[in-house]
């Protein structure tokens, strides 16, 4: 059974200042092949404005042309060390480009020039985060919180951070006050519903509900509702759920495994089974855990042939995968 709750990780958002330009007799917003023509020119004339090669990364970075950005941005600090702005988007484009250290260290940089700006500790924050360097997150968080009591952005990600160290208690806290100051984020009561789960507390229906309400289109909620009732033998309402789930997004994966897990263990329908199992993998053929489980079914059903070949593509998928390793056990 795959009992994933997905982190929703709360992403500070890149603020891009696009240069303005107006077409003549005409309300139709320049394309970006148009401003990027207009900027070109520009700085062919002024090659030592920092503004220009800002407002082209700008420009590059919405069009996914990061490398294009960063080179811009890094020719802007040169001429302009001491914007912040400058800075702060290098370190956007950095992080994009999965340049941790880099992102850092662009950011840590606007942060020396102007200590107090609360966006750099929170974008500082986040990329020390996603290098599991949870004390430094939780340094650069606290100091927007120092600040900023009730920063939304802080005190959710703080919660993260928590749950990740396994501290529920400080993460239930946290993610408990978000809640209560900002009752219409699904995020939070998703996140605490989650935490609840994990400890079968029927709390966990009334924060994951909330959050359904809040975004009823959020397939990743339901999933949490559904793994809920899976969990509590609760198998009926599970599976109405993940029709739900599927009515949304046919390629939830995790939908079809579990549907599958299902009827394998708690019903013994195999061929059923094997039918969503088989969805299940079509949706993702590095499923691991849907060729192990549909392994199983087979195995039971009586099938080894076809048994020990799922067993084995999940070895080929991971050679330490131990349910795999088992099943063969079993078959030989």
């Amino acid at each position: 059974m795959v009992n994933r709750y997905k982190l929703i990780l709360l992403i500070i958002p890149i603020l891009l200042t696009i240069t303005s330009c107006k077409q003549k007799n005409s309300n139709k917003e320049p394309s970006h092949e148009e401003v990027l023509a207009i900027l070109d020119a520009k700085i062919h004339k002024h090659p030592n404005d920092a503004k220009l090669y800002h407002d082209r990364a700008t420009i590059y970075l919405k069009d996914n042309r990061v490398n294009d950005a960063i080179s811009d941005l890094m020719h802007a600090v040169d001429l302009d060390e001491k914007n912040v702005s400058y800075h702060m988007l290098l370190g956007d484009a950095y992080f994009a480009n999965g340049d941790v250290e880099h992102s850092y260290k662009s950011i840590q940089k606007a942060i020396d020039l102007d200590p107090s700006n609360q966006e750099a500790h929170l974008k500082l924050g986040e990329i020390a985060y996603y290098s599991r360097d949870y004390d430094r997150a939780l340094e650069s968080l606290g100091k927007v919180t120092a600040k900023d009591p009730q920063n939304r952005t802080a005190l959710f990600m703080k919660g993260f951070i928590y749950k990740e160290k396994g501290d529920t208690s400080n993460a239930v806290t946290l993610l408990r006050k978000v809640c209560d100051l900002y009752p219409d984020y699904a995020p939070a009561f998703e996140e605490l519903g989650v935490l609840y789960a994990t400890r079968r507390s029927p709390m966990a229906m009334e924060y994951l509900t909330t959050a359904h309400r809040l975004d009823p289109q959020n397939t990743n909620i339901l999933y949490a509702i559904a793994m809920f009732y899976q969990d509590t033998k609760q198998y009926d309402q599970a599976e109405e759920i993940y029709k739900q789930i599927l009515d949304l997004d046919a390629n939830y994966k995790y939908a079809w495994h579990n549907r599958g897990y299902m009827e394998t263990f708690v019903y013994g329908n195999y061929p059923q089974a094997i039918e969503y199992l088989t969805r299940a993998i079509q949706c993702d053929s590095t499923f691991i855990e849907a060729y192990a489980n549909r392994g199983c079914t087979y195995e039971l059903q009586g099938d080894r042939d076809r048994a020990a070949a799922d067993f084995r593509m999940a070895l080929d998928l991971d050679h330490t995968f131990q349910p795999a390793i088992d099943g063969l056990t079993r078959l030989n």
